[in-house]
């Protein structure tokens, strides 16, 4: 049984990211990430903090702009127009969730598809499902990175995806079916649902429940991506699957935390470093 160790595999690509970071400095390039936060949300600026820290290890700018809670549509799209027309801004997030005043996909429309460093445009989701993605959302991308530090191959294999929001499991499931995976989208009202993850090779779960999956589901053997991130009421961190149970099942499994989660906070800096190449023909 492999552990799938997101600290180390996010270690290894931290490496490339640190030669393509000192390439472009080399020519006067500083890859720089903008922020926008509305409201005062705690745990965004909790998230956005941590951010900030990674970012500042890697020697990347970022710059952030933190709006009112009472930020109207209108007033969040002029702040977006100008970070889209700054040729020193490479990549733009927008932290979600936004306050309910905000038409979201209003915002997500105005900001500049090359820059859209969550991969959430209808035209980078486009482009993705089309099989040629130009920008991705930060933990399918993430997870990808891992499967590939591992050698882990998809191409053939049975792969069950629990979850399907576009951020997540639709955009995975994409990535997977690109690379010759055979894909089924299950979700928490699939009916069941143990029958399907027990056929699956590699199971993918993201439903935000705590334990939802018991080895039960899994299949002796299967790689387990659990992307699951839940509070317990005595504080502890789990996933959305039953790890203490699982683990002895699985052929691989991700811990949480310490599995996706470092992958998803690396590949925001290093598709802002991307971006930066592409923008400036380094790349």
């Amino acid at each position: 049984m492999t552990v799938l160790d997101g600290k180390v595999a996010s270690q290894a690509l931290s490496a490339e990211l640190q030669t393509q970071i000192a390439e472009l400095k080399a020519d006067g390039v500083t890859p720089t990430l903008a922020a926008v936060l509305v409201g005062d949300d705690p745990a965004s600026q909790v998230y956005l903090h941590s951010k900030q820290k990674r970012a500042a290890k890697f020697g990347l700018r970022m710059l952030t702009t933190t709006l009112p809670a009472t930020t109207t549509t209108a007033e969040l799209i002029v702040v977006l127009q100008q970070l889209n027309q700054d040729p020193r801004v490479h990549a733009i997030m927008l932290e979600m969730p936004l306050p309910a005043q905000i038409d979201s996909q209003q915002a997500i429309l105005v900001l500049d598809p090359a820059k859209d460093v969550d991969g959430v445009h209808p035209l980078n989701l486009g482009y993705l499902f089309g099989g040629q993605p130009h920008a991705i959302p930060n933990t399918p991308y993430g997870i990808l990175k891992l499967l590939d530090h591992y050698q882990l191959s998809v191409k053939h294999k049975n792969v069950v995806v629990v979850g399907r929001s576009v951020v997540v499991g639709r955009s995975l499931a994409a990535l997977l079916l690109n690379r010759d995976a055979t894909i089924t989208i299950a979700h928490s009202y699939t009916e069941n649902l143990a029958e399907l993850t027990r056929q699956a090779d590699i199971l993918v779960v993201a439903v935000g429940r705590a334990n939802f999956i018991t080895a039960d589901a899994v299949k002796p053997g299967a790689i387990v991506i659990d992307v699951g991130m839940n509070r317990l009421a005595n504080g502890k961190l789990v996933g959305d699957v039953d790890y203490a149970n699982v683990v002895t099942k699985a052929g691989a499994i991700t811990p949480v935390p310490g599995g996706v989660g470092p992958m998803t906070s690396l590949m925001l800096l290093y598709q802002t470093v991307q971006f930066a190449r592409r923008q400036t023909k380094h790349g």
